[in-house]
């Protein structure tokens, strides 16, 4: 009975740290270039950076460079900061009674003490970041293992399916959907999966003749390789698997680093769509996740192998560097609308109506996260 209970403390134990390690991993990388985007840019502009820190809280280690920067990993490893000289905390909210006793010299190396274009770059350069570590890891993925390419063509159609109602038939080639070329099946799934409910109109190639089909995608839950659940839009078709429509190709530095971009474009343009999907009403909220989910991903993702857990990885970074980019005060984008404005009215808001912002700001993350907490604890509850 001892040792049972001793072994299943110990499976716990693995398991636990099975979804640990592996989420360390992922977000220490995302965060580490985001404030690197920061910090970059900062000490090219002449920010003095007192602090680079990945996590928040009380300190485990730490060094200071010969600039007088501290550069250390906190305990709390949700997120990270970078603190410059006239900083009242790890927000960057000016220490207005510190910078009013600063001399000229000393105010220029400090963040307020900058132009609004510079205080701009240096806020827009962390999701920047995020964007160039995304299209990397991606390119480097392309260049490694290259593409592989299955010919859009059908093998067979489902009774019932969006597609049978549409007309289409055993052995058509999809050449285009909305307009967009098609150049193998994945191609066609991406967009199909993103448009459950919405008319596309795609052209295919049947015995050498173009013609124009229209069809709706239809919702179905799907679940993939670890059991999770996604809602995707789907035609009812199946591809070719002949010889002749599988084929890899390789990808050469260039081609990786456009594929790259490509990809990481198609991640915010899913994103965008899935939240102007909840906003009208077409997506369910359910699929909004919190750390306690990228945890579990990044935990099943690892057992997949090394790249595998590097593509999640930038996959986050994408979704990290967008949502910092929204225009919510306490965000990085919701500093640049604070800067926006106040290129156009020649001068700053008053620090009371940024501060009311701020407040505002923290509330709606906050109340995110709790949401987002909420959907992963009933993920894991009835999964």
């Amino acid at each position: 009975m001892g040792s049972n209970l001793l072994a299943s403390m110990n499976d716990l134990g693995l398991g636990f740290l099975g979804y640990l390690i592996p989420f360390l991993f992922v977000l220490t990388i995302v965060v580490f270039f985001h404030e690197l985007g920061h910090y970059l840019i900062a000490k090219a502009n002449g920010i003095k950076v007192l602090t680079f820190s990945i996590g928040f809280g009380p300190e485990i280690v730490g060094f200071d460079d010969r600039s007088g920067t501290r550069w250390k990993l906190s305990a709390i490893p949700l997120g990270g900061y970078v603190k410059f000289f006239g900083d009242e905390n790890a927000a960057s909210v000016p220490d207005q009674d510190a910078l009013s006793g600063l001399s000229e010299a000393e105010k220029r190396q400090t963040f307020p003490g900058q132009s609004v274009a510079a205080r701009a770059a240096v806020v827009a350069a962390g999701p920047l970041a995020n964007f160039l570590l995304a299209i990397v890891i991606f390119a480097g993925i392309f260049m490694l293992h290259g593409k592989q390419v299955t010919t859009p063509r059908i093998d067979s159609i489902q009774a019932g399916s969006a597609a049978e109602a549409a007309g289409f038939v055993t052995g058509d080639v999809v050449r285009a959907i909305d307009g967009r070329w098609i150049d193998s099946f994945s191609d066609m799934q991406r967009i199909v999966s993103g448009s459950a409910g919405q008319t596309l109109r795609v052209t295919i190639d049947r015995g050498g003749a173009s013609l124009t089909l229209s069809v709706v995608p239809t919702l179905k839950e799907m679940k993939d390789n670890f059991g999770n659940v996604h809602r995707l839009g789907v035609l009812g078709i199946t591809r070719s698997m002949s010889p002749g429509d599988v084929k890899t190709q390789t990808v050469g530095p260039l081609r990786a680093a456009w594929m790259g971009v490509e990809e990481t474009w198609f991640i915010v343009e899913r994103t965008l769509g899935y939240i102007g999907g909840i906003v009208v009403g077409r997506e369910s909220a359910d699929q909004l996740g919190g750390p306690i989910r990228i945890a579990q991903v990044s935990g099943q993702v690892a057992t997949a192998g090394f790249v595998a857990l590097l593509h999640l990885a930038a996959v986050l970074s994408v979704s990290i560097g967008l949502l910092n980019l929204f225009p919510v005060p306490l965000l990085d984008g919701g500093h640049l609308v604070f800067y926006a404005i106040e290129a156009v009215r020649g001068r700053p808001l008053s620090d009371r109506a940024q501060e009311v912002g701020f407040r505002i700001g923290f509330a709606l993350v906050i109340m995110l996260m709790i949401f987002a907490t909420f959907n992963d604890i009933l993920h894991l509850a009835t999964s």
